[in-house]
C-alpha cells in the first residue's frame, strides 16, 4: 500500500511538470510574440513584461513568492505542497523555453507569422490543456488561486466565480499599456477557450458510465460482464410498481471506452432487456481511479 501510494505520487509529480512545460511552450510559444495576456498570474507577468521588459519568470516568481507566503500562513502547507511544486517548475520552464525560443535580436519568433488570431487560438488550446493535466494529477499553479482559496475561507463567494472576475481584470488591465481593445477582446476569446479546453479535458479523462440492467435473464448477464469485460456487478432487489413482480436489478460501473462491449453482451443474450446507461465523472475504488489528498 505505501509503495502504490509512493508510485501515485511520482507519477503526480511528474505529470504536473510536464503540464507545467507545456503551458510554458503554449504561453512563451503563441502569447508573448503577439502580446496576448491570457488569465491568472502568468497574465500579470505577461503586462509587466510588455510595460517593463522585465522577463516574465521574475515577475512570476516574485508574485507567487508572496502570494504563497501569506497563504501558508492562512491555509498551511498541505493546501500548498503541489502549488510550490507547479511555481517553482513554471518559473524554471519559462526562462528555459524563452531561452530557446528567443532570437539572436532578443525577441521571439512569430510562429505563424502575421495570423495572430490563430496564435491566440493554438495558445488557448495547448494551455487549456496544460493546465487539465496539471489539476486532474492534484496541483496548482498558485496565484489567483492562492487569492481565491483566501477568499473563499472568509466570504461566501465560489472559487469559480472569483478566478473568472479576477481573469476579466488581469486581461481588461492589457488595455492600459497597449490601448488596443483588440488585444483586450482576443484576450477575453483566450479565457473562453482555454476554460472550455481546460473543463473538457478533466471530463474526458475522468468519465465512467454506469449501467443500469433489469432483465429475466440477469444471472447470464452479470457472469458475461464479469467474465468478458472483467467488471463488478451489483445485484439489487426491486420490485415492479404495477405488476408487484420482483425483479433482479443490475448495477455496472465501467470506462466509457467498454460501453459498446457491454451493450453487444446485453442484446446477445436478451435483447429485450430494460437498459440504462448513464455518464458518471470519477469513479474512485478497485479497477477505477484512486482517492487522491
Amino acid at each position: 500500500m505505501k509503495l502504490s501510494w509512493i508510485f501515485d505520487e511520482v507519477k503526480d509529480y511528474f505529470f504536473i511538470a510536464l503540464g507545467c512545460f507545456i503551458y510554458c511552450i503554449g504561453f512563451c510559444t503563441f502569447m508573448l510574440p503577439y502580446e496576448f495576456t491570457p488569465g491568472g498570474m502568468t497574465g500579470v507577468s505577461a503586462i509587466i513584461y510588455y510595460a517593463t521588459g522585465i522577463p516574465t519568470q521574475y515577475s512570476y516568481f516574485a508574485i507567487n513568492a508572496v502570494l504563497l507566503a501569506i497563504g501558508l500562513k492562512i491555509l498551511g502547507f498541505k493546501f500548498f505542497a503541489k502549488t510550490i511544486y507547479a511555481t517553482t517548475c513554471i518559473t524554471i520552464f519559462l526562462g528555459l523555453v524563452q531561452g530557446i525560443l528567443r532570437q539572436p535580436d532578443g525577441t521571439l519568433p512569430l510562429v505563424v507569422g502575421d495570423q495572430p488570431f490563430m496564435a491566440a487560438v493554438i495558445g488557448a488550446c495547448i494551455e487549456g490543456a496544460a493546465l487539465a493535466l496539471v489539476f486532474i494529477n492534484n496541483g496548482s499553479t498558485g496565484g489567483t488561486d492562492i487569492i481565491a482559496a483566501i477568499v473563499n475561507k472568509y466570504k461566501s463567494f465560489s472559487m469559480g466565480r472569483i478566478l473568472m472576475w479576477l481573469d476579466f481584470i488581469i486581461v481588461s488591465s492589457s488595455f492600459f499599456v497597449f490601448h488596443d481593445w483588440n488585444k483586450v477582446v482576443t484576450g477575453y476569446v483566450i479565457l473562453i477557450i482555454s476554460m472550455i479546453l481546460l473543463d473538457y479535458t478533466m471530463t474526458s479523462a475522468a468519465q465512467s458510465v454506469q449501467f443500469t440492467i433489469i432483465s429475466e435473464k440477469y444471472e447470464e448477464i452479470a457472469q458475461a460482464i464479469n467474465k468478458d469485460v472483467h467488471r463488478g456487478v451489483t445485484e439489487l432487489f426491486g420490485e415492479g410498481w404495477y405488476s408487484k413482480q420482483e425483479r433482479r436489478v443490475l448495477i455496472v460501473m465501467a470506462r466509457r471506452r467498454e460501453s459498446t462491449q457491454i451493450f453487444r453482451l446485453i442484446k446477445h443474450i436478451d435483447n429485450k432487456a430494460f437498459v440504462t446507461m448513464t455518464k458518471v465523472v470519477g469513479v474512485y475504488g478497485e479497477g477505477f481511479d484512486y482517492i487522491k489528498t
